[in-house]
């Protein structure tokens, strides 16, 4: 059965890839939300057009357990990935001396491991015309001062991508770093964001029902890397050619 994965499901950008990839990616016979909160997963899947099945894995990707989980149900059940979507993620606020270490380690399980490892797992799913899609950042382009261990985090998501995507070639299968600015989304009240940054308050806000389009029909399309905004492509292009210790003191939070 062709099937579509998305990790972070359950709110935010994850949300809108569910709702969207039944007409971008229309081949797709069963989607698998995968997310910790069992109750706004049941509730997007009785928004899934009818035809469309659905499973709901109520999965916490920053504890090991939930890789030996989603290992066991693609062992047994043998789909065949037509895309694998990792939205899974989280971000916090806050100097890297100062803010909880707690929130580090989440941060790098979440966005770098988890990412990762359920990659790694779904690839053997993964057939000749498969896509990967990655939620990476603008934070990639560049350090960002107060959000450090996020941007380096979303620095490996880019790079990640792009070598897997060259390594999925030679299979016909290709995978694309989407990195959208900054949404309005459960992600910046819970890393602490809201009312805490001026930067955010300045900087032009992506809708998430576009980012989750442009980012499928670019996965579609096989590209390797998607940003939205004409300001975000300038400043992709931008943190490329300025030095990196003037990007830097640029660009904090």
């Amino acid at each position: 059965m062709k099937t579509a994965v998305v990790t972070g499901a359950s709110s935010g950008l994850g949300t809108e890839f569910v709702r969207q990839i039944p007409e971008i990616f229309p081949e797709v016979e069963c989607l698998w939300l995968i997310a910790r909160r069992r109750e706004k997963l049941e509730q997007l899947a009785a928004e899934v057009p009818e035809g469309l099945s659905t499973l709901c894995l109520t999965l916490d990707l920053c504890d090991p357990m939930s890789f030996a989980a989603l290992q066991e149900r693609l062992s047994a059940e043998k789909p065949e990935l037509s895309l694998l979507v990792n939205c899974a993620g989280c971000g916090y606020l806050g100097r890297v001396g100062e803010m909880a270490l707690s929130d580090q380690c989440r941060m790098i399980d979440l966005n770098v491991r988890a990412l990762s490892a359920v990659t790694a797992m779904a690839l053997p799913y993964l057939p000749r015309g498969g896509r990967v899609l990655n939620v990476s950042s603008i934070a990639a382009f560049c350090s960002n001062p107060r959000m450090t261990v996020y941007s380096a985090s979303k620095a490996y998501v880019s790079s990640f991508t792009l070598g897997l995507g060259e390594e999925l070639k030679a299979r016909g299968a290709a995978a694309t770093a989407v990195c959208p600015g900054p949404m309005r989304t459960e992600f910046l009240d819970a890393g602490g964001i809201t009312g805490n940054s001026r930067t955010f308050e300045l900087l032009p806000y992506c809708d998430q029902v576009r980012v989750a389009g442009g980012a499928l029909r670019a996965a579609r399309a096989g590209r390797g890397v998607y940003t939205p905004r004409a300001f975000y492509k300038f400043y992709r292009a931008a943190a490329k050619l300025v030095p990196q210790q003037l990007m830097v003191k640029l660009t904090g939070t």
